[in-house]
């Protein structure tokens, strides 16, 4: 792929430390496995067809069934893969921006996303990279944390992404999981505090015209996560 890479516009995570990763898995594990039911229903993708899973890795995969015949895997950096490794599924991975996909119209039978979106930037890389996904696929799967649930899921801590940018930084370092057993330098903390960007329902629908958009919920009333769906 010869996709020319924006350097505002970011896919890849910066790597968190691994006690928050195993935290995160266990607390989410099960929602998780309820999510992708949902998409098996929603989506119902099957086993001739193609997929792309922008801003997603190969591991995301490993707990699931064969679903299709080949997943795309597209980051900004290239990621070692041992296709071997997870031998129930056809996985490559690619290097390309997800604002920016060097693919054609409609080209995969399925666009994935979970979780990035929140991940590219401004609300304007936001809506490059929605563009990007409705374009090159066919049907769409695209999930991203709710601004309006009180709980931000990446720090593990309340109401820290609706306070104003200097105060998260602060409450990251000091009052939270992740900089309490981190403890990270003050400019690590305003790259992850500024990498994450969480969209608003109102954000989220505008960017997928068409779509469905499903809501997630915790505790029965509480917006945990939004899904754009086309099917």
């Amino acid at each position: 792929m010869n996709t020319v890479l924006t350097p505002t516009l970011t896919l890849t995570k910066p790597s968190s430390p691994p006690l928050i990763h195993r935290v995160q898995q266990r607390l989410f594990k099960l929602w998780r496995a309820q999510r992708h039911l949902l998409f098996l229903k929603r989506v119902n993708p099957r086993q001739e067809e193609l997929m792309i899973d922008v801003g997603g890795y190969p591991t995301y995969w490993k707990d699931f069934p064969h679903l299709v015949a080949r997943i795309d895997c597209v980051n900004l950096h290239a990621f070692p893969w041992d296709r071997n490794t997870i031998r129930q599924h056809h996985i490559r991975t690619l290097v390309g921006n997800g604002c920016a996909l060097d693919m054609a119209e409609n080209s995969y039978d399925i666009a994935f996303s979970n979780s990035v979106i929140e991940h590219v930037g401004d609300l304007a890389a936001q809506q490059a990279f929605a563009r990007e996904l409705m374009r090159v696929g066919k049907r769409l799967w695209v999930q991203t944390p709710a601004y309006e649930c009180p709980l931000e899921p990446h720090f593990i801590a309340p109401f820290i992404h609706w306070l104003p940018r200097a105060w998260r930084i602060a409450v990251a370092r000091n009052f939270t999981f992740w900089g309490l057993s981190t403890r990270p330098t003050p400019q690590r903390v305003e790259e992850f505090v500024d990498f994450t960007r969480l969209m608003t329902k109102k954000e989220f629908v505008a960017c997928f015209p068409g779509c469905r958009i499903i809501t997630e919920r915790m505790l029965f009333f509480i917006p945990k996560s939004y899904i754009a769906v086309r099917d």
